[in-house]
């Protein structure tokens, strides 16, 4: 049985089989190292951090008495869920990130870790999940990811209500935990509910690119 340590850009994290192409943690242990399942806590701290698979031939036991490994399926799906490149193991990114966010966000004096986890966090709900933000769908950059109705939800499952779409030029991506299987023209007007951060979404405008799942292409 796969583990609960896949994210999905909604925040939940869940069950999945896929692993995906990054790791990352929200600063600490949100499991049962016996059990293996996770408690009723969704972060440690502000610090929700997006990690390389492979760093300096480290391994480590996935769940076990350390930090909670979750995995994304790739850095677009991370950012939705309101994650950021780790300074640690993905510094290249990490800097990518940081010059970005100064641009989109002159006001702040300071650009750091500590400033853009306060900035973010303050974007997240109590139980840790995203907010739907209102924005011109339109105006969105790539790699912004929003919720659109799910046609084929069961009625009986309210969490299968939404799906989440990703903004890649003039198309939207269906995300579904293995890849992006489907795409559709992106309509030239209207709104959409955005799962990535506003923060976030100024850092794309500003011209940081994430990586993609090789299915996006």
């Amino acid at each position: 049985m796969p583990l609960q340590n896949r994210v999905t850009p909604f925040g939940e994290i869940v069950a999945l089989s896929a692993r995906g192409l990054l790791m990352g943690n929200r600063g600490g242990r949100l499991h049962d190292p016996e059990t293996r399942l996770l408690t009723g806590r969704r972060w440690r701290s502000k610090a929700w951090i997006i990690c390389s698979l492979h760093h300096k031939g480290r391994h480590r036991e996935v769940m076990g008495t350390g930090y909670t490994e979750l995995f994304f399926l790739d850095e677009v799906t991370a950012l939705a869920a309101g994650h950021r490149p780790c300074f640690q193991c993905r510094r290249e990114r990490a800097r990518a990130f940081t010059a970005a966010w100064s641009t989109a966000h002159p006001q702040d004096l300071v650009a750091n870790a500590a400033a853009m986890d306060a900035t973010l966090h303050r974007e997240r709900t109590p139980l840790g999940m995203r907010q739907h933000f209102l924005e011109p769908l339109p105006d969105l950059p790539d790699g912004a990811m929003i919720a659109l109705p799910n046609a084929e939800s069961d009625a009986d499952d309210p969490s299968a209500i939404w799906q989440a779409w990703a903004v890649r030029g003039d198309r939207l991506l269906r995300w579904d935990g293995g890849g992006y299987p489907e795409t559709r023209p992106r309509p030239d007007t209207g709104l959409a509910y955005a799962l990535t951060p506003p923060s976030i979404i100024a850092v794309l405008a500003a011209g940081y690119r994430p990586m993609w799942h090789p299915s996006a292409e």
